[in-house]
């Protein structure tokens, strides 16, 4: 059974109650005034980190989750009960997508622990809140909003401080064992590992988390063999442990070997082209000449990579790789990789009238554009970051924003102001 590390699922918020329509009915008052209680609100959808988790396994049984509805309001005033939330406990590192578009609504990383995804309908009014002079006795009470719903993809990426990458049987199991605290089960088939094993690594002036990634072969960016299910775990860690077979015991050529896998991973996500590594040339124990070794050094030490020959098998070289890898951790930043939101599930499933804006004139000829939802959107993009601002961008002309403020003849170079931001205007 592969790992499972991926799931689709439909959630779906709880409908608010109905406010209810009654009149009060007492001795000695013939005409009493309305008494229609509130609906209860729909229960909501709530993502929480557990650290107990370690697969989305759960996901795979059960792909449909609903909160629940709201009950409708009773007589004499009274309130009808809230819908219960529904609570979906999902390992640390945890991607919600949205699943048609596959952007991101959020990543269950660092402080990220629990995120509201679905918000439950409102509960509607009880005609006791429709009396007027002119209208006593009220015969309308609101119904309750309506639940949202989602079809989610989940994906699981691992969170640790170094990936260990490399072909199948280069040792990356072996290496494992020895260096951490992880017992992977090894055997000399291609994808022996189907999930990525973690292990600490303890040394005397501090420890790190390390990833196995199971093994890659070419074509795997392009989703050959398992490799997108396996890439993803790449994604997260600060430094790669690049293990090779400097013995060639399976007849394959080292040097050509971190090329390779060097161009899935940038195929994949080109950031990865960027993340520090270090090469273990492994299995020096049965190794026949040195030639391989100095190709490796001659080859990736002029380009910033250190190459260590090391034996997984008998532990010779392995000490001194992981120092290295220790030094390069303490130079880069700790904090761990968390993939900005590009998707919010309350203004692309929200109801009409909670998602308005208004664009106006200011006084000084800038156009103005303000509402609830550009309130909102301003508060949790981060648009110093591209990615931020291309979601920005695309908010902007996926709500319609950019097209009335065409209509109202907006020209390059005019002021748009929202809030306290200002941006110049250009049509791209």
């Amino acid at each position: 059974m592969a790992f499972a590390d991926r799931a689709r699922i439909y959630v779906r918020s709880g409908r608010g109650g109905d406010g209810h329509v009654s009149f009060r009915r007492e001795k000695y008052v013939p005409n009493g005034g309305p008494d229609g209680g509130d609906g209860g609100r729909g229960g909501d959808v709530i993502i929480e980190v557990d650290d107990g988790l370690n697969t989305l396994t759960d996901f795979r049984h059960i792909r449909k989750y609903f909160a629940g509805n709201g009950q409708e309001g009773g007589k004499r005033n009274c309130h009808g009960k809230n819908g219960s939330d529904i609570v979906l406990r999902v390992p640390p590192g945890t991607v919600i997508k949205e699943a048609d578009s596959g952007k991101v609504i959020t990543d269950m990383s660092g402080e990220n622990r629990r995120f509201v995804l679905l918000k439950g309908g409102r509960g509607g009014q009880g005609n006791q809140h429709y009396a007027t002079a002119t209208m006593q006795a009220p015969k309308y009470a609101q119904p309750g909003q309506e639940a949202r719903e989602l079809w989610l993809e989940l994906e699981l990426k691992t969170i640790a401080d170094v990936g260990l990458i490399g072909f199948p049987n280069v040792g990356k199991s072996t290496f494992l064992s020895r260096v951490s605290n992880a017992r992977p089960k090894i055997a000399n088939y291609h994808f022996t590992t189907l999930s990525p094993n973690l292990g600490v690594v303890d040394l005397e002036d501090g420890g790190f988390v390390i990833a196995d990634i199971p093994g890659l072969i070419e074509g795997a960016s392009e989703g050959a063999g398992l490799g997108h299910d396996f890439l993803r775990h790449i994604e997260r860690t600060r430094v790669m442990i690049h293990l090779v077979d400097a013995a060639s015991t399976e007849g394959r050529d080292p040097v050509e070997d971190v090329f390779a896998i060097n161009r899935e991973l940038e195929q994949y996500n080109a950031d990865l082209k960027n993340r520090p590594q270090v090469i273990g040339a492994n299995k020096t124990d049965v190794l026949q000449d040195e030639g391989a070794i100095r190709r490796l050094k001659d080859t990736f030490e002029p380009l910033g990579v250190k190459v260590f020959p090391i034996s997984a098998a008998t532990g010779q070289g392995v000490r001194e790789l992981l120092y290295c890898v220790k030094q390069l951790l303490d130079t880069l930043p700790s904090k761990t990789v968390v993939f900005e939101q590009e998707f919010d599930p309350e203004f692309e499933t929200g109801t009409a009238g909670e998602d308005g804006f208004t664009v106006t004139r200011g006084d000084d000829g800038a156009f103005v554009v303000e509402g609830p939802v550009i309130e909102k959107m301003l508060g949790y993009t981060n648009l110093e970051s591209e990615k931020g601002f291309l979601f920005f961008q695309n908010f902007l002309k996926e709500r319609g924003i950019l097209k009335q403020l065409e209509d109202m003849g907006v020209e390059e170079g005019d002021t748009i102001r929202m809030y306290s931001l200002e941006f110049d205007y250009f049509n791209s």
